[in-house]
């Protein structure tokens, strides 16, 4: 499918196929295209957890209002984002650029989000929807569906996960065999609506 039929195409699908799983190869080819997402200072901060035990899905779905989509697709992801990611011996983000590239941008990483904690929480908030949209659109080139969730409780998520203090839950992602599509778009804004040139009047 290309890029712009898998856009077009794409929905938040509720309904999977409880026996179907995601080949090995596919789910390697949709994290390969995932990590290939852009983010700042490219401190890579995503921390994708890819719920698979049957009874972690289990609790997952518990904490997620009970939708069925969690047990039912056949992957099931809570994105997170790693906080500190910034302060973590940030020069492995830059091993392979060239040691100009090396020498100017790794020194600025700390200053930048040193301190700042909204800074931090809005960078990892960038890079999680950022990921997500590559990692749906990724799905939907492969043949799948997918949808992004918020319908969750946050706390009971991250006692789940065991999720480290330093880091930040922003959303969950499915990705499966639909068994059942998505209701009709609900309707789109007009573009002229959307569409600012210049400055707000």
């Amino acid at each position: 499918m290309n890029l712009f039929d898998a856009i077009e195409q794409r929905r938040a699908v509720k309904h999977y196929d409880p026996n179907f799983d995601i080949p090995e190869e596919d789910l390697q080819k949709l994290m390969h295209c995932a990590i290939q997402s852009p983010t700042s200072f490219n401190i890579q901060n995503w921390r994708f957890v890819l719920v698979r035990d049957k009874e972690q899905k289990q609790k997952l779905r518990a904490a997620a209002w009970d939708q069925p989509h969690i047990t039912d697709a056949s992957l099931s992801f809570v994105m997170c984002a790693d906080l500190k990611s910034w302060e973590k011996e940030p020069e492995r983000y830059w091993k392979d650029a060239p040691k100009a590239a090396q020498d100017m941008l790794v020194p600025m990483i700390k200053p930048f989000y040193e301190g700042k904690e909204q800074l931090q929480r809005d960078e990892a908030m960038r890079s999680l929807g950022i990921v997500a949209q590559t990692m749906m659109l990724t799905a939907k080139g492969l043949g799948y569906d997918s949808c992004p969730m918020i319908g969750f409780d946050p706390d009971k998520v991250a006692e789940v996960i065991n999720l480290p203090e330093d880091h930040v839950i922003g959303l969950l992602v499915v990705i499966g065999k639909a068994i059942k599509p998505a209701w009709p778009k609900p309707g789109q804004l007009p573009i002229e609506e959307v569409l600012i040139t210049d400055r707000f009047a």
